[in-house]
This record gives structure tokens, C-alpha cells and sequence, in this order.
């Protein structure tokens, strides 16, 4: 209870936080098969190769790294990255175009934080990343969802809520999607910069899961399409490299950066100078692809069994079969509720996230997202068969 007269700010009417942190709290039994989260396997982190370039930053620049550093990033990592996304990337980047964050998240923050008012009107897939749907409405953002098929969001429906709502901008996660892991089709990207321009509006164009892709071609990011610079790109090592570094990247027009850099000050001063030089020695000692090599043969083992598994699920039930990124999103036959059988299943030993909390207007209760990525092969097949055993139980 809070202390008389004391009152919670009315932005967070309504806000309750992450579902998925909501079931970390639940988790803590041991031996549990968790398919919640969004977590890389923990044969994919490089611990050794880490500790061993955080000693070399140390003991190279470690009196610069120790202390206070620049809004702008950490002097090599920015030199390292700008380098690293002109390689990687077909659109111009130039180091005043480019902002290391502490994870592609906080570039959402800091653009609701420099571009929105409470009130604005801002445009999402349906479904969507629910901690970025999070981050929106505790900006006092009015969300508005935008019907997506198998292709992603669709275009006639983009644009007449464009026309309807006009929003300020449209997040949109164009590749290995979260929480479906489709692909924005390739004929679908250009017209979104090109709709940008033409409205008025920004595009946050979030990719962390570019890299990790198991089939298929890779496809040029909308900001490839950009002349007009209403598309914001935003990217992360988050998948590739380590979560708990909490390095990401935006990518923007120039005055963009700086005012973003402005909000950011605010927030945390800057991302932390070791986990910056760690990533930047990664970068420069050319280590990145050869681990990304490495991790990808093991998660497309893993997508692949738990498509299989699928397959043996109840009649009626339907799912996504991604290329790559870590998540699969399953609709069960009308009349089930994944909301409902969660407890139920986390008792017999298994857990993932009800879809319902990635829509912006809640409903589809029938919806999970499933993460392949951070369980063994072995628990793949215990996991699904315990939910197949009592999805079946519940759809008699």
C-alpha cells in the first residue's frame, strides 16, 4: 500500500508488466522444460571467448573503460561497428548515423521518449512483440493493430489505418518475427518506406534476428529502401552473441541520433563500456561469423524437431514453420484456451507463453508462442509430449 496521498502516474494505468517475466516467477521448480522464453541456448554463449577479450579490454584500455564514457558509444566499438554495418548492410551508414543501446528495446524507449506525446497513435503488427507493445502504451501510445497472414502485415490494411489513425510511427519486426517467426515478404518491404514517406510517419524497424537464419535467402531490411529517412533500424548482438551484455545498435538520420542520444542521457549516461569492448574486440578479431556459424546447424536441429513434433499434435492444429529466429506460433482448434491449460502444464512440467498477450486487442486465446532454442533435443521431445498429451485431453 502506498503511503497517503501518494498516487502511481496515470501512464501506468492498466500496464502489469511482462507476461513472460510474469512466468519466470513460476519456473523455479527444477527440471522444468521451458519453451517461454525468448532465451539463446547456453551452448551458444561464449563464455570463455568473453572472459578472455573482457581481460584484454581491461588490460589494454581499462582506465578508459572503468570510467564514464560518451553518450555516443565507447570511441572503438563505434568505429568497429560502423565498419561492421557497412560491411553487412547495402544502405549508407556513417558513424553520426549509428547509436550503440543497451539492446534493440531501449531503442523503442528513446524514440517514444524524442517523438511521442500522449495520445499518439502508434501502428503494429497483430501479433506482436508484447515487451515493445509494453514499452508504447507506458508512453500513453494508442496502439492499433494491423491484421498480418504469412507473409506479414498487410499492406491495404497498413495503409488504411495509416490513412485512419495517422499514426507517428509503425514498429514492426521484419524478419524471423517475435512472436511468429514469419517473414515480411520481399515485395512488402518497399512499399512500407515508400508509405512512410508519403504519410508522414516513422517506420522502427527491429531485426535482431537477422543472422540467424537456418533456410531460405536473407532479404534487404525496409531501411534498405529508405530515401526519404523515416525508417529507424534498429539491431542487436542480443541473439548473436549474449543477452546479458545488453548491446544493441540504431541506425537513423542524424538528427535522430542526437536527439535519441539526448533521451538516452537519462536513461542509463550510456551502454556499459566493457560489454561495448567486448563486442568490439569480437568485431575486430573477426570472431562473429564463425560463431554464428557454429550455433546455426543446433537451433535449425532443434526448429526441426519441434516441427515434427507438431505434426502429431490434435487435428485442427496449426503453426508457423519459420527459416530461422528462435520461435514457432501454434493456433489450436476454436474452443481451446492456452491461457487456461498454462498451470496445468507447468504442474506436469512444461511451460510456454499464452498468444493472447502479443495481440494488441487481446483475444485468440487458442494461440501459443513456443521457443525451440534454449532446450535440448531431448527436452524437445519430453516437452512436446507432455503437451501434446494434455492438449489432446482438453480438445475431447
Amino acid at each position: 500500500m502506498l503511503p497517503g496521498g501518494v498516487t502511481y502516474a496515470e501512464r501506468f494505468n492498466g500496464i502489469s508488466g511482462s507476461a513472460i517475466r510474469a512466468i519466470f516467477k513460476v519456473l523455479n521448480r527444477p527440471g522444468i522444460i521451458s519453451f517461454a522464453g525468448g532465451n539463446p541456448s547456453g551452448d551458444a554463449l561464449p563464455d570463455e571467448v568473453c572472459a578472455e577479450l573482457a581481460r584484454d579490454a581491461l588490460l589494454a584500455d581499462g582506465k578508459r573503460i572503468l570510467q564514464y564514457g560518451a553518450t555516443e558509444g565507447y570511441p572503438p566499438f563505434t568505429e568497429s561497428l560502423t565498419a561492421y554495418l557497412q560491411k553487412g548492410y547495402r544502405f549508407p551508414v556513417e558513424k553520426q548515423n549509428v547509436l550503440p543501446i543497451s539492446g534493440s528495446t531501449q531503442g523503442v524507449d528513446l524514440l517514444c521518449k524524442a517523438f511521442t506525446n500522449p495520445g499518439d497513435t502508434a501502428l503494429v503488427e497483430s501479433p506482436t512483440f508484447l515487451g515493445n507493445m509494453q514499452t508504447l502504451r507506458v508512453y500513453q501510445q494508442k496502439l492499433v493493430a494491423v491484421e498480418s497472414d504469412e507473409q506479414g502485415v498487410k499492406l491495404d490494411q497498413l495503409e488504411n489505418a495509416v490513412k485512419q489513425h495517422h499514426p507517428k510511427l509503425f514498429y514492426v519486426i521484419p524478419t524471423f518475427q517475435n512472436p511468429t517467426g514469419r517473414t515480411l515478404a520481399a515485395e512488402r518491404r518497399e512499399p512500407i518506406a515508400k508509405m512512410a514517406e508519403e504519410y508522414g510517419f516513422l517506420v522502427v524497424e527491429d531485426d535482431p534476428y537477422r543472422d540467424l537464419r537456418y533456410s531460405g535467402s536473407p532479404l534487404p531490411p525496409i531501411k534498405e529502401y529508405d530515401r526519404s529517412e523515416h525508417v529507424v533500424y534498429m539491431g542487436s548482438f542480443s541473439k548473436i552473441i549474449s543477452p546479458g551484455l545488453r548491446v544493441g545498435f540504431m541506425i537513423a538520420n542524424e538528427d535522430i541520433i542526437a536527439k535519441c542520444a539526448i533521451a538516452k542521457q537519462g536513461t542509463d549516461l550510456h551502454t556499459a563500456n566493457l560489454s561495448q569492448a567486448i563486442v568490439d574486440l569480437y568485431l575486430r578479431r573477426n570472431l562473429l561469423a564463425p560463431h554464428i556459424a557454429q550455433v546455426l546447424p543446433s537451433y535449425r536441429d532443434k526448429l526441426n524437431a519441434m516441427l515434427s513434433e507438431l505434426e502429431t499434435f490434435p487435428k485442427g492444429t496449426r503453426y508457423t514453420r519459420p527459416e530461422g529466429g528462435l520461435f514457432i506460433f501454434v493456433t489450436m482448434p476454436e474452443g481451446f484456451d492456452a491461457g487456461a491449460v498454462f498451470q496445468e502444464a507447468v504442474d506436469r512440467g512444461v511451460a510456454y507463453v499464452a498468444g493472447t498477450s502479443f495481440y494488441p486487442e487481446g483475444g485468440h486465446l487458442n494461440t501459443l508462442r513456443l521457443n525451440f532454442s534454449n532446450s535440448t533435443l531431448a527436452q524437445i521431445h519430453e516437452g512436446m509430449g507432455l503437451l501434446r498429451e494434455l492438449f489432446a485431453s482438453k480438445l475431447q
